[in-house]
């Protein structure tokens, strides 16, 4: 190489005006450190000669670093590449949404002189800053492929669909950052959060975003270490990074999928707490779906059970279900949020339960000790409960007497609705005794509205004076005085099989009307029957004007203990 050769590089680059001087004659000098290779040279030296260098968001760094690195400073030549290259960053990289981010993600390939020439913290600034811009003054493009997602988001907001589309979302940045590695990501939501002007709810579903798009749906274990520990350091991460305002944020739904990942990469055990406090916080916002969290040895179940059943509780020590019901002035009373909060738990635990009850490894300790940790408010209705039964009954088909006992136990067969009793009755898997119980009370509910409708109308017959108030004063006087013999019956097996007229079949009347019924439940529906028809026809007379009903069918609760050989009060005592 020549002088006049080498006079352009020396007259622009103080590194290789003192490296070629000490080359002498030799056309060779080792600059195999130089930040960017080859190709960050060849920027440097076409700048050199002159020649037209086009810079770009995936050139920039390396330019700027090869320059630094060969000291193509304003001291050596004015307006040399640094200070070219540090106008054009200023004055279009940093003001660009989309180049900002390119550049920042092609600075890892030539740290640490990107960070120590404060590429990496004003790209960051940059990107951080646009973030916290009104979306009405965004002017710029962006990354959005969730529009269409949300539909029950326009109606709520009382927009048109074309308006909602139109206009910019505040999560419209959560799409283009998940690019970047994981490093530089934490670094830009530090910053983001540090600012103090984004909402939770939206950080919630950055982190949320950015965990779709790393993290796999399903976890092998037979995955290399290196990934396992990038997938643990990728869920630490997005932990440390909830929002702090336990309120709002991230859904339910997303940190019980963090935690179901969390477990099988083995996250440690202050992490995996943390979660499960900020979950038992929202816990009622969940599915039964998201409650699938696979178990892990040494625990031979499908799930892991132990695990909801801690959530559970402490969400229950969360609230304050004891103030959940406030009453008014005036006698009425209205529901609280958190009553509606209970009852959302307790409808979760049922399916949680229905689900786990396929499990032939789910023993029925934990399936009692899972159903008993919710109060008794949070279950008004015991269909649910009674699905699940229904289903660990059919999948355990070994139980014992005593064990079948157990689990019927968790059932209120009051709290059951018309379908779920008539599914009950007909349920040959259930003990003999809930099979009686469910058929009792549906009589005596059954006798209990033909007694309130019959009064009703002598009532109206005799008066015009009476008033919807004491119609349903009489209704539920007369339902509480059924309920509460019906409380003080006891049923036992021994004493229903012993009864061999009960066992009879019933006459021709019923026959049709029980034909669904399997043989043991349908013996004991057309028994009942035949007492509550009668006790409806006494009624019907009643209320003609007939004054030769008969005194035998006063009650068919009378009926029901003479012919099951249930004691009565007085014999009881």
């Amino acid at each position: 190489m020549s002088f006049y050769e080498k006079f352009p590089l020396m007259s622009k680059s103080n590194r290789l005006l003192m490296l070629l001087s000490k080359a002498g004659e030799e056309n060779e000098i080792d600059m195999a450190d130089i930040p960017g290779g080859p190709k960050a040279f060849e920027i440097c030296a076409k700048f050199c000669y002159g020649m037209i260098v086009t810079l770009n968001a995936y050139n920039v760094v390396i330019a700027r670093c090869a320059a630094e690195y060969l000291e193509m400073t304003e001291d050596v030549d004015r307006g040399n590449l640094i200070f070219k290259i540090e106008v054009f960053l200023n004055s279009s990289i940093f003001r660009s949404w989309k180049d900002s981010i390119i550049v920042l993600q092609t600075t890892k390939s030539v740290l640490p002189w990107s960070e120590d020439l404060k590429i990496v913290g004003s790209c960051i600034d940059s990107i951080a800053s646009k973030t916290s811009v009104d979306p009405g003054s965004i002017t710029w493009s962006y990354t959005y492929n969730r529009k269409l997602s949300v539909p029950d988001k326009i109606a709520e907001e009382g927009m048109n669909f074309r308006d909602k589309i139109d206009s910019v979302p505040m999560d419209w940045w959560v799409e283009d950052i998940c690019e970047l590695d994981i490093d530089l990501y934490k670094r830009v939501m530090i910053t983001v959060k540090s600012k103090g002007r984004m909402d939770g709810k939206v950080i919630g579903e950055a982190l949320k975003t950015y965990a779709v798009r790393w993290l796999p749906d399903s976890f092998d274990e037979s995955i290399s270490d290196a990934l396992t520990w990038r997938y643990k350091y990728l869920v630490e991460t997005l932990i440390c990074l909830l929002p702090q305002d336990k309120a709002v944020g991230c859904s339910c739904s997303f940190l019980l999928k963090l935690l179901k990942f969390a477990i099988l990469v083995g996250i440690d055990d202050s992490a995996r707490e943390y979660l499960v406090k900020r979950i038992s916080l929202k816990l009622h916002e969940a599915s039964v779906k998201d409650l699938l969290i696979p178990a892990r040895p040494p625990q031979n179940t499908l799930y892991d059970v132990e695990l909801i059943q801690c959530i559970v509780g402490r969400s229950l020590m969360h609230g304050k279900y004891n103030q959940d019901v406030k009453h008014k002035e005036n006698g009425d009373f209205i529901l609280g949020h958190e009553h509606g909060t209970l009852m959302n738990i307790g409808k979760l635990v049922d399916g949680y339960l229905a689900e786990i009850a396929y499990d032939p490894n789910l023993t029925i300790c934990s399936f009692v000790d899972l159903s008993r940790s919710i109060p008794v408010s949070a279950r008004p209705i015991h269909d649910g409960l009674y699905k699940a039964i229904d289903i660990y009954l059919k999948e355990h088909l070994s139980l014992t007497k005593a064990e079948k006992k157990k689990i019927c136990g968790l059932m209120d067969v009051k709290k059951l609705t018309t379908d779920a009793s008539t599914h009950a009755a007909q349920n040959e898997l259930l003990p003999l005794r809930v099979v009686v119980q469910v058929l009792f009370f549906e009589q005596v509910r059954a006798a209990s509205g033909v007694h309130a409708l019959n009064n009703n109308a002598r009532d109206t017959s005799n008066s015009t004076t009476n008033t919807d108030e004491e119609w349903e004063k009489t209704a539920a006087d007369g339902n509480k005085s059924l309920m509460k013999q019906m409380s003080r019956t006891k049923i036992k097996d021994e004493d229903f099989q012993t009864n061999g007229e009960l066992l009879k079949k019933n006459s021709k009347s019923t026959k049709n009307g029980a034909q669904l019924l399997p043989s043991r439940s349908k013996r004991i529906f057309d028994r009942l029957w035949v007492v509550g028809r009668g006790h409806v026809e006494n009624r019907s007379s009643e209320t003609s004007g007939s004054s030769q009903s008969p005194t035998g069918d006063a009650s068919p609760l009378v009926h029901l203990q003479d012919k099951v050989g249930i004691p009565s009060p007085r014999e009881r005592v």
